[in-house]
């Protein structure tokens, strides 16, 4: 196990002084650690300014290979750390939903004694391979670097990969040689070390570290264009800009600050290109953000037809995860010509073996009618009834989408999303006051922030407003000073909409809202089920945010109302949340231990599940103690059906003592009863303990994911 110095450097083991520096060296602690209880340490990958990473082998998982990332190692006490943690999964938490085979999958952050402190430690999937910067070394010690074929088979390979991380509002800003690894296995590139992670990690260390410096923005220099690296931008075209200089670098050999001017050309005179492949890196590094390509796919299109890799470098596709929405690199095509600009679109499934598409020129689809949901009312939002009813006649329908097409004008940038593809708004409409265009302004500016489709805004701010003013008759609203007052009140009911968004859900599910649907709440299901864990659970922790926020909405048909899309929102953050582990956690008895209790707090609106791996016909008892009335309780079988039903299924009753009609892993699922906070202590006891766990399986008999009653 190499030794590392505080400067990052490697020593051989043994080493005394660091080979590099002269700095004395500590003998390397932690090895062969179990961490968490659950992640063996092998030995020490790296020491850099992040932390120090480590090669581990998960023991809940047959022993399989992970990396531990030490998060915010400055950050020490509890308080914290704990603090480190939750604000880990409010801003980074979306990288727990990227499932690319390209991307090592985020499985969760770890809080646990190590060295005899509290650390955090973030686990993710192990990649064999090399880095790009470690390929180059190599190059160099040779007199080589990269072929002009070979960075064209790069980008074509991560270009996909980009796009996907774009389409969920994701933008990587730290791409490199050093976050790139070319993998053994497949010859295939993956991308590590989102630069979103540092960002909390550096923001944490400064606020809870009195001698922390200030944090620097992410990005590296050179790589990060101008307005990364001064104003703390970043969009698509930031990710892409890096990506030419790393190919730059790879086909030179030298660093950005020994290329020039890189935005004038400078690094012509230095590498002979095709002229094709020159004008696709003058273009992905032009100075002015609008001047550069926007989009992957756009970058993707400006190189078919150019040369492709030698054998060495040429990629195998693998299999690509359950739900994963990946676009396969693409073979030479000719580009069909058209005048209408292109559009990133992402595929709702993995592409087929042997396909090869490439988002084309085409206009965005308009928006869809406005379904007629069921009559409720929002009680928790203050702001009325939100649901139109049933009997609302076409001729209101269409009077709602005239008002529609006035505020769409004003709510600009629906077509991508607005916090990754930099976006010019129209300037209000002129004949509207200096105080309206200032408020309208406002508005725009904060949706574009939240990253909220301006569609799905309106659709949902137009139901809501028709049903708290049925005067109105459902009439769209003129420009004219007449309706002055009426579109103040249309402004407020759309602010109060971006409150909730901004109050419930995170960044990443705020942003496909309007674009769920039924094979999000399919891929859901089957990623919960890996974790043991049932679609009724998901639905439970769900249905408690949900219907704390909107209790009127309590037992309506609303799944397929512009309100079903906060609620699919809030489901795909409960997915995020229980991969996470931050509500899921696994009841193990010790040895020779009959029972097991455990303790927990939970807020109005939240929710918790616990599994356990229990056998058939054992005898079992469990006691959920708490006060009278204060939780629901749910008890879910391995394997529901109507001859096996639920145990309990959101039930009052606290208690229950019987025999287990299947073996496998139960679900105790906790969730507070009315607007108190729960503090409750879930008791657990059977015979004869298994020890063994079964293998995750898919539950093929599993219910969909969808609101409860």
């Amino acid at each position: 196990m190499s030794l590392y110095c505080s400067q990052g450097h490697a020593n051989a083991p043994g080493s005394r002084f660091c080979n590099w520096c002269g700095e004395t060296l500590a003998a390397p602690a932690g090895e062969q650690a179990l961490l968490g209880d659950r992640y063996k340490i092998v030995r020490e990958l790296g020491h850099g300014g992040f932390g120090r990473t480590y090669l581990a082998e998960d023991q809940n998982r047959f022993r399989e290979s992970c990396v531990l990332k030490e998060f915010a190692p400055q950050v020490q006490s509890s308080y914290a750390l704990q603090k480190a943690e939750e604000l880990f999964q409010r801003e980074a938490g979306v990288l727990y939903q990227l499932q690319h085979p390209q991307i090592p999958r985020f499985r969760e952050l770890c809080r646990t004694q190590f060295n005899g402190k509290p650390s955090l430690f973030l686990v993710q999937d192990f990649v064999d391979g090399q880095t790009y910067r470690q390929l180059l070394d190599q190059r160099r010690l040779q007199g080589q670097t990269f072929s002009e074929a070979e960075v064209i088979q790069l980008m074509r390979d991560l270009l996909p990969v980009l796009h996907y991380i774009h389409e969920l509002g994701v933008v990587h800003r730290d791409i490199s040689p050093d976050n790139l690894i070319l993998r053994t296995a497949d010859q295939l590139p993956v991308l590590i070390d989102f630069g979103g992670v540092k960002q909390v990690a550096a923001s944490v260390a400064s606020q809870y570290t009195p001698s922390a410096p200030t944090p620097t923005r992410v990005g590296k220099v050179g790589y990060a264009p101008d307005e990364q690296m001064d104003h703390g931008q970043v969009y698509a075209h930031s990710d892409l800009y890096a990506l030419a200089v790393t190919g730059l670098v790879l086909l030179t050999g030298k660093e950005p600050g020994d290329l020039g001017d890189l935005s004038a050309g400078n690094w012509r005179r230095l590498v002979n290109l095709s002229p094709s492949f020159s004008r696709t890196l003058t273009k992905m590094l032009a100075d002015a953000p609008r001047d550069r390509f926007q989009t992957a796919a756009e970058v993707l299109q400006a190189l078919q037809g150019l040369p492709g890799s030698s054998p060495s470098l040429t990629p195998a596709l693998g299999t690509l995860p359950p739900g994963a929405a990946y676009i396969p690199p693409m073979p030479p095509q000719p580009a069909p010509p058209s005048s209408q600009p292109t559009y990133a679109v992402s595929p709702r499934s993995p592409a087929a073996p042997g396909t090869h598409t490439l988002p084309t020129a085409a206009v965005p689809a308009p928006a869809p009618v406005n379904p007629a949901p069921t009559k409720a009312t929002l009680g928790g939002l203050g702001i009325g009834p939100i649901l139109a009813t049933v009997a609302i006649a076409a001729g209101v329908s269409a009077a709602v989408w005239g008002t529609r097409d006035v505020w769409l004008s004003l709510l600009p940038g629906s077509s991508s999303p607005p916090d990754v593809v930099e976006t010019v708004s129209p300037s209000p409409e002129p004949e509207f006051s200096a105080e309206e265009q200032q408020r309208k302004s406002a508005l725009t500016q904060r949706r574009q922030t939240l990253g909220i489709d301006s569609g799905f805004l309106v659709r949902i701010t137009d139901t809501t407003f028709h049903q708290r003013y049925p005067e109105l008759g459902g009439r769209s609203l003129s420009k004219g000073e007449e309706d002055a007052e009426w579109r103040e009140k249309w402004d407020a009911i759309a602010t109060e909409w971006l409150d909730t968004f901004e109050q419930e859900l995170s960044s990443a599910a705020r942003r496909k809202l309007g674009k769920y649907s039924a094979s999000d709440r399919t891929a859901w299901r089957t990623a919960v089920n890996q974790l043991y864990v049932s679609s009724r659970a998901l639905n439970d922790l769900t249905d408690a945010q949900f219907f704390h926020r909107f209790p009127d909405l309590r037992g309506q048909d609303f799944i397929n109302a512009p309100i079903g899309q906060v609620w699919q929102g809030m489901a795909a953050d409960q997915v995020a949340a229980l991969q996470s582990g931050r509500t899921l956690s696994r009841i193990e008895f010790a040895s020779g231990a009959l029972g097991e209790s455990v303790r927990g707090d939970l807020k109005p609106g939240e929710g918790r599940v616990y599994i356990a791996n229990l056998e058939a016909d054992q005898p079992a008892r469990v006691d959920l103690e708490t006060n009278a009335g204060a939780a629901l309780f749910s008890i879910y079988p391995p394997s529901p059906s109507a001859q096996v039903p639920p145990i309990l299924e959101d039930s009052e009753m606290t208690r229950w003592a019987g025999t287990l009609p299947q073996s496998g892993f139960y679900e105790f699922v906790v969730v507070p009863r009315g607007n108190d906070s729960l503090r409750y202590q879930l008791n657990l006891a059977v015979d004869r303990v298994i020890t063994t766990p079964a293998r995750p399986t898919p539950r093929q008999s599993d219910e969909p994911v969808q609101p409860g009653n």
